[in-house]
Parts: structure tokens; C-alpha cells; sequence
């Protein structure tokens, strides 16, 4: 099953900062995820600027049990970059 998660970081004055210094260990999770066939496609979402203010990804996984399990290990969750999560049933359009 997919998931379409829209993730926001914090508005502090920290928050850019906060995500930059988890960034690496973030990616590093994703890349496992890719492997595994969990991540299909994602990145970051911008502000009028450019800069980096959440996250958008489309997840496989069999349940949405098993993403709330798997999010507890996100780094952008346990280190408190995202501050509002937004997941919903997803299917991803499979054009030829």
C-alpha cells in the first residue's frame, strides 16, 4: 500500500539549522528505504526562496501500522524537524 506524507519543519528560528544538521543521518535512512523498495519518490518541499521547509514522500509499505513504525525512526521525527505530518492513502499513476 502507499502513503503520500507532507511533512513541515518548525517556523523557530532554529528550525533551518535544526534540519541541515540531521539532513545527512535523514538521507542515509532514505537510501536504505530505496534499497528496500519502501521509498519510491520524494523530496524536499521550498519556500518562495528556495529554502528547504518540509518534506514530501510517497512511501510502500503494507500497512499503515508498518509506517508508524518505521517513522518512529525517522530522524526528522526523533530530532523534531517535522513539527506537522499530514499521511494519507496514496496510488501512484503508472503511465507508459
Amino acid at each position: 500500500m502507499q502513503f503520500l506524507l507532507i511533512a513541515y519543519d518548525g517556523t523557530d528560528t532554529g528550525a533551518f539549522e535544526r534540519r541541515m544538521r540531521v539532513r545527512p543521518e535523514h538521507l542515509d535512512k532514505i537510501a536504505v528505504l530505496k534499497k528496500k523498495g519502501e521509498f519510491l519518490l520524494g523530496g524536499a518541499i521550498l519556500d518562495d526562496k528556495g529554502q528547504m521547509i518540509g518534506s514530501m514522500i510517497v512511501y510502500e509499505f503494507p500497512d499503515r501500522a508498518s509506517l508508524d513504525r518505521r517513522l518512529k525512526e525517522e530522524p526528522y521525527v526523533t530530532n523534531g524537524v517535522w513539527q506537522k505530518i499530514e499521511i494519507m492513502p496514496y496510488r501512484l499513476a503508472k503511465i507508459e
